[in-house]
């Protein structure tokens, strides 16, 4: 690193300890940033580095909670609103038990970029919960989301912050807690959340965006060797909201993706997965991957090992962050794996990232390939403001249309700075630049 980057990457590691994944995430943009500031010597001046790794707000509160026998629960919520020199702070809400303020500072700081290569002016931000949604019923999820909103509504609004749904929020969780902050504000903001229903202000192609784009993403990529998807054996992890339109929007493409998983396992079904099938398992009974297996001949559950022992020509990691770790790119390497593009955040781990850059093969990095969940939420701002809906046609083409300028950010990127196929280096210095020059125009705040 450059002697000023490792200085800021160090001050990081000291003022946030213990707090692994946002260290792994700004080290891996701070280490791309080596010939940006070597160009461009500017940069490192007036603290910019050290202000753009610094959280803008960060907002911790108790969330008691009252479940369906009477017990009262308290649960941790946050928001980091990291990032607002593009516009009002834009990043998803997480409930799951691994949340904490490390893993919500990774994601605000990986949201900052991502947002800004959609060129859509919004800034970075994340949030949520250490509560898990899994096993609870409609009314407890609701009166949880009602007590987390009753404290997150004094800190959001259209023009300053608007949450998302990420990982165990959906749907219904944005349904929830949208209805909550009308009544405590008493005010029909719909811009306020993105990915409602479609009812109330919701986005059609939302639900599908953050899957589509990641394979559009592996699209473009493989075009510019002269190849496409068409007829490539693809292997995804996860099987949420995701997973699940990687799938589809592979199938549309000519692709046979094979795997899905969950915490419980992984299938395999090699004459390609029942897209109807598994939608029914997971978004309509919201049941299990072994639920399909079940159902479907041929198809079998591995409760060991790990879904990328299984070979084919196109990852699509689509579960968690570090879900893919040196030794599965080794072993997805081994069976002929040529792309990799990532639908999670950050799932692939440094050595992961390194392998496959090192083999040379096509990897898309999360802050450009999902990018897509993000752009379509803030469509969805756009028809909030403008109080219309576009039909689902027009939301795809806009979508594909963002998805390919983003490639191309990337691509153009990584030739200024010499290293031409780095997609690594293209999005964070594409996104870096953004940000930077609108922060420098702004001065020192």
């Amino acid at each position: 690193m450059h002697d000023v980057v490792e200085k800021v990457y160090e001050q990081v590691v000291a003022r946030n300890r213990g707090e692994v994944e946002f260290h792994q995430a700004v080290h891996e943009v701070l280490e791309s940033l080596d010939p940006v500031i070597a160009k461009h010597p500017h940069y490192a001046e007036g603290a910019l580095l050290e202000r753009i790794v610094e959280p803008e707000r960060q907002i911790m509160f108790r969330v008691p909670w009252v479940d369906d026998a009477g017990q009262v629960h308290v649960n941790r919520g946050f928001r980091i609103e990291f990032n607002s020199a593009l516009g009002p702070y834009k990043g998803g809400l997480r409930f799951h038990p691994s949340v904490n303020a490390g893993i919500i500072k990774f994601l605000g700081f990986e949201q900052i970029f991502k947002n800004a290569l959609t060129a859509q002016g919004i800034g970075g931000g994340k949030g949520g919960s250490d509560f898990d949604p899994h096993g609870r019923s409609d009314a407890e999820v609701m009166r949880f989301c009602q007590s987390f909103m009753t404290e997150l509504a004094r800190h959001i609004g259209p023009s300053t912050d608007v949450p998302a749904g990420d990982i165990g929020v959906g749907g219904r969780e944005i349904g929830y807690m949208f209805g909550q902050y009308k009544r405590l504000r008493n005010s029909y903001d719909a811009g306020v959340l993105t990915g409602k229903g479609l009812a109330w202000g919701g986005s059609l192609v939302r639900t599908e965006a953050t899957g589509y784009g990641a394979v559009l993403f592996a699209q473009s990529m493989l075009s510019t060797k002269g190849e496409s998807l068409e007829g490539k054996k693809v292997i995804v992890s996860g099987a949420g909201n995701v997973a699940i339109y990687a799938i589809e929007k592979a199938q549309q493409l000519g692709a046979t993706p094979i795997t899905f998983s969950d915490s419980s396992g992984y299938v395999v079904d090699e004459a390609g997965v029942d897209l109807e099938l598994l939608k029914q398992v997971k978004e309509v009974e919201r049941g299990r991957v072994a639920d399909y297996v079940e159902r479907r001949p041929g198809a079998r559950l591995v409760t060991g090992g790990s879904v990328w022992d299984v070979p084919g020509d196109v990852a699509l990691p689509c579960a968690t962050q570090n879900e893919l770790d040196g030794d599965a790119a080794a072993t997805l390497l081994r069976g002929g794996c040529g792309v990799v593009s990532e639908g999670a955040n950050m799932p692939s781990t440094p050595e992961a990232v390194e392998a496959f850059q090192k083999a040379g093969i096509l990897f898309g990095p999360g802050k450009a390939a999902n990018a897509g969940g993000v752009a379509t939420s803030a469509l969805e701002m756009e028809q909030n403001a403008g109080r219309t809906r576009w039909d689902f046609a027009t939301a795809e083409a806009k979508l594909t249309g963002i998805m390919a300028d983003i490639h191309d950010s990337c691509v153009a990127a990584a030739e200024e700075y010499g290293r031409p196929g780095d997609y690594v280096l293209g999005a964070n210095a594409a996104g870096f630049t953004r940000v930077a020059d609108v922060m420098i125009a702004h001065g020192i705040v």
